[in-house]
Formats: C-alpha cells, sequence, structure tokens
C-alpha cells in the first residue's frame, strides 16, 4: 500500500499540517480555521422551502472526512454511516425499509482498534443500480448488497480504503482506492475483472476522491495529480487522459492538484475542475480539450441549461457560459463557508456549508433565494435532488428532506 498523507479543506485554508485527529475533528467537523466563514446576511427570502422530515444515520461520517451524501432511487433514499449503519428510508416519508447494523470495533479510525470488530466502516456510496446497492469501506473492502432487502450479497477485497462512491454499469462494479487503483467486478457474483494500479499518486493530496463516471463502456475519474482520465470499461486500459492543472508553486500545498472533483457528462461534454488548476470543458470520446479557463475548485460544477455553476476554493460561487466559460455572475457572500458541490433544481443551485445551513441561489442572476439550517454541524455531501425535493446530510449523520414552493 502506498503511504499518503492528506488535507481536509478547512486545514488547508489554514495553511496547516495535518496534525492528529483531535486537530482534525476540531477544525473539520465545527469548521474552526484561520478563514472563518464570512457573516451570513440578512435578505428577503424569493423561495418557500418546508423541511419534510428528518432522522439520523449513526455518527455519519464521524471523523474520518469523507463527504458522505444519500441515494436517491426509485422512491427510496439509502444512507450510511463509517459506525457500521447501512438503511433504506421511504424519500417521501423518511420511515425505515430496512437496516443493517454492524458493531464495529472500539478503536477510531484511522488509528488500530482497540478490539477487533467487522468491517463496516462504509464510506463510498452507498451505490445502486436496479436491485443492486454497492458500498465500499475504510477497511478495503466492495459489497453488494439486495437494494429491496438490505440481504449481502457478495464482498470483494481492495488494497485500500474506498472513500468515493463506486459506479454499476453494463453489469460491472467499478471501485477507486485512495492507492489510486481501479477495480472492475462482476455485479453479480463480486468476481474481479481486472484492477488498473498505475496511477501516479501524489504523497500530499486532499482527503477525498470524485465519484468515477461509468456509462457507455467507459469508465472516467479525475485523479490526484491533476488529469482527467478515461478507462475501457472491459479491460481497464487507458483511452485517453487530459492534464487540466499544471501544479505550479513553491510549497508542496500550493503544489496540490487533486482532480478529484464531481465530474459532469452532458451530451458528449465531460466539463470537470481542478484544485489549483482550470475549469475544462472535454470531448468525451476522444479526450481532446474543447475550452478551459483559471478556476480552482475541490468540489466540482453543476449544469444548468446552457449555463455551468461553480464554488472555486474560497467558496465563491459562480456561473459560467457552457459556450467557452465566460462570467455570467459571481455570488461572495458565502465565502469561506466551505461548500458542498453545487446541485441543480429547477431555477435554482442548491448547496451545503460548513455551519450546517444550505442555501439556494437563483440561476438568473446568482442571488440568494432561500436557506435553511439542517444542524450546526458541517454539509460536506453534496445535495440530493429528486424533483421538488432536496435531501441533504451533515457530517454528523443528520439528514432532512426539503420541499421547494413559489
Amino acid at each position: 500500500m502506498k503511504r499518503r498523507h492528506f488535507l481536509l479543506l478547512p486545514l488547508l485554508a489554514a495553511t496547516v499540517a495535518l496534525s492528529g485527529c483531535g486537530l482534525w475533528s476540531k477544525l473539520f467537523n465545527r469548521g474552526e480555521n484561520i478563514q472563518p466563514p464570512k457573516p451570513l446576511v440578512e435578505f428577503t427570502p424569493t423561495l418557500q422551502v418546508q423541511k419534510v422530515w428528518s432522522t439520523r444515520i449513526g455518527d455519519g461520517a464521524g471523523r474520518s472526512g469523507v463527504r458522505l451524501e444519500p441515494t436517491y432511487a426509485d422512491g427510496k433514499l439509502y444512507l450510511i454511516s463509517t459506525d457500521g449503519k447501512l438503511e433504506a428510508l421511504d424519500a417521501a416519508t423518511g420511515k425505515e425499509i430496512w437496516e443493517q447494523s454492524t458493531r464495529v470495533g472500539d478503536g477510531i479510525w484511522p488509528f488500530k482498534r482497540k478490539k477487533p470488530g467487522p468491517d463496516a466502516r462504509y464510506a463510498g456510496g452507498p451505490t445502486v443500480s436496479g436491485n443492486l446497492l454497492v458500498v465500499g469501506t475504510l477497511d478495503g473492502h466492495v459489497y453488494g448488497y439486495d437494494a429491496t432487502t438490505g440481504k449481502r450479497l457478495w464482498s470483494a477485497t481492495v488494497d485500500d480504503e474506498v472513500i468515493s462512491p463506486p459506479a454499476i454499469d453494463a453489469g460491472t462494479v467499478y471501485a477507486r482506492t485512495n492507492s489510486g487503483a481501479v477495480y472492475a467486478f462482476d455485479a453479480n457474483t463480486g468476481a474481479r475483472k481486472w484492477v488498473n494500479d498505475q496511477a501516479n499518486v501524489p504523497l500530499l493530496s486532499l482527503r477525498g476522491n470524485g465519484p468515477l463516471l461509468a456509462a457507455h463502456g467507459v469508465v472516467m475519474f479525475g485523479s490526484d495529480d491533476g488529469n482527467i482520465v478515461s478507462m475501457r470499461g472491459d479491460t481497464g486500459a487507458i483511452q485517453w487522459q487530459l492534464a487540466i492543472t499544471k501544479g505550479l508553486g513553491r510549497t508542496d500545498i500550493q503544489k496540490l492538484n487533486d482532480a478529484d472533483d464531481t465530474l459532469q457528462l452532458d451530451g458528449d461534454t465531460l466539463y470537470a475542475t481542478a484544485y489549483h488548476g482550470e475549469l475544462a470543458a472535454i470531448n468525451a470520446a476522444q479526450g481532446q480539450l474543447l475550452w478551459n479557463r483559471p478556476f480552482s475548485s475541490y468540489v466540482g460544477v453543476g449544469v444548468a441549461g446552457n449555463e455551468l455553476v461553480g464554488v472555486d476554493s474560497n467558496s465563491l460561487v459562480w456561473a459560467f457560459s457552457k459556450d467557452g466559460g465566460g462570467d455570467l455572475w459571481k455570488q461572495d457572500a458565502l465565502e469561506y463557508h466551505w461548500l458542498t458541490a453545487p446541485v441543480i433544481q429547477g431555477k435554482y443551485a442548491v448547496v451545503g456549508g460548513v455551519e450546517g445551513y444550505v442555501h439556494w441561489l437563483d440561476l438568473s442572476n446568482g442571488k440568494l433565494a432561500a436557506r435553511v439550517r439542517l444542524s450546526r454541524d458541517a454539509i460536506r455531501g453534496r445535495p440530493v435532488v429528486n424533483g421538488d425535493t432536496v435531501y441533504v446530510e451533515d457530517v454528523k449523520g443528520h439528514v432532512a428532506a426539503y420541499r421547494i414552493s413559489g
């Protein structure tokens, strides 16, 4: 296993080295850092938001630093936690449909457990396709479950943590580990098809991997060394890779160039961002750069009609034209709120932040349209939208559904 060092964004903003679990959790989970969030301004809401239900899933991400978020599929909401909880809820009511609860060891990740326990430190996913639910763990496993009943169907072993959601396409499950390896498994049995472990992994990296994007027999992802990579789904062979950051700087932190953000595929065009890098539009089939512009982000963009909405590394929210990447508007009211990736809900962009707030921004001008508070804990995972409802989860496992009107 390749040994790596990770930085969480609040610590990175403070430009301090990772120095133990206590400092890590204090800065990250409470949102304390040298660059405090900009005070929120009062505004007159132009959008009505109602909380439909709320619940909690175990300890959520705990101190792991992973970006857990709900998964919506076929009227159900699926949730995991790093302390061994796996649940399916009725998305409309929040009522539990089934639950799997496994006691884990008494030690605190990433330190050695005091007592042995089952590997249920769920961290990557969940991902659902049809009746298959797949999740990865902090201890290097990928599990397949029956999405209807919660029964475990198969298990597979990988070389390192799986902290980003696996992908499912055409009967194959793809999983990425923190060592940079990408695995392919048979979706029915969990049998390994191939592994590509040729990634160039920097010793210093942001903690987090963007989700794999699998479609049409191709697997794509952003790498820790600033490349967008396209692989054949049947063999794992690399079809193309394209650098979207130059990794310039004098210090190791200044040289961070992760392209671990959420990729967006819109027709034949792939949109990607990188920390200390660029926003790039790429022809997904050929790997040809269509256009690029400077834009440092650790979360990625959302696609809305003819525009892109992105959150930069200082949590300024931008809108760009899909035709060339020109600026449309910028919103700085949420600076240093360490926002999530934006998700599009009709005429609005939705983001969560470090103080537990959820914000709706008007896509026409970037103005704040609505705000609610889930909790006092950080929201790291991207909100999930289904029609008029948004599902949000914080790092402590608090989950709520909000419905918009007006």
